[in-house]
């Protein structure tokens, strides 16, 4: 460890005289941003993560010096791999310097893979409302790029969050959408209605009675066999306890359903601020009588 760590230090000490000697100007900062890359990968097998990532920063900024964007976006994504071992807040950031870089030259494709990357890391840290800001931009890049079954995948994930925002008409709209997208593609159209199962759940959680009553309609205009689902047994049964009042027959539709088809922890935990507020209501109706 010791002696790649030397190494590393060997290796930037001589990048740094190197930029600040006479040279001719791109063969400079290409050739530091070499003895550069020596220094971080010694420092890599160190295991010394910050300053391995200090020095692709470094590279980077040697490259965008000599005017080589794609490289220098290329350096902030191997300084955000090192920055994940420590600072996911640092490692969005560098990333984030990637993907404007690529944008400027045209690389939509590597612009939404990190654009994701990024939302995932604020996902992790648990800001929900930045992880939905980047990964709306991933999913419309990868649009703009003809990649519908990468962006649907990322759009459900938005709609995830902003549920667990109780964002839940924006939730319901995307969620909605991917499910008109994917019934006509043979591949993706027996996930419709786990799709459509995930939107009547952010409808239950409005309270809404006729609301969703009117949704389960407009789901069964999308995919004609939702009806004949499992899928579509529980949100009625839970549309009908709702309607009625009844925390138990809630509690039971639930139970029957996850009996067959383990119920995610996503949707568990929707389902279960439903039948609070459900309860609640039960509660303040008990109060009144």
């Amino acid at each position: 460890m010791g002696d790649h760590e030397a190494r590393g230090d060997d290796f930037e000490k001589k990048a740094e005289k190197k930029l600040s000697g006479w040279g001719i100007f791109g063969s400079k900062y290409e050739d530091a941003a070499d003895l550069f890359d020596k220094g971080a990968n010694s420092f890599k097998l160190a295991k010394n993560w910050s300053r391995a990532a200090q020095v692709y920063i470094k590279i980077a900024n040697c490259h965008l010096k000599g005017d080589s964007k794609h490289e220098a976006a290329s350096a902030y994504v191997e300084a955000a791999n090192c920055y994940k071992k420590f600072s996911p807040q640092e490692a969005a950031q560098a990333l984030n310097q990637a993907v404007n870089l690529f944008l400027e030259i045209g690389r939509l494709n590597m612009a939404a893979r990190y654009s994701k990357d990024i939302g995932e890391i604020y996902q992790q840290e648990q800001d929900l409302e930045k992880a939905s800001d980047y990964l709306e931009r991933a999913a419309d890049l990868f649009d703009s790029e003809g990649q519908s079954s990468q962006s649907n995948s990322i759009k459900q994930k938005v709609a995830e969050i902003a549920a667990q925002l109780e964002q839940y008409p924006k939730a319901t709209e995307i969620f909605e959408a991917i499910a008109r997208q994917s019934i006509n593609n043979n591949l993706l159209k027996y996930s419709v209605r786990g799709i459509l199962l995930n939107a009547g759940i952010c409808q239950l959680c409005r309270g809404d009675a006729v609301a969703i009553t009117n949704s389960m309609e407009r789901y069964q205009d999308i995919d004609p066999t939702f009806s004949g689902t499992r899928e579509y047994k529980l949100l009625s049964d839970l549309a009908a306890a709702i309607d009625e009042g009844d925390v138990a027959k809630f509690t039971d539709a639930i139970k029957e359903f996850d009996s067959m088809t383990r119920l995610d922890p996503w949707k568990t935990t929707l389902l279960l601020r439903a039948k609070n507020e459900l309860k609640k209501k039960e509660d303040d109706e008990d109060d009144l009588t």
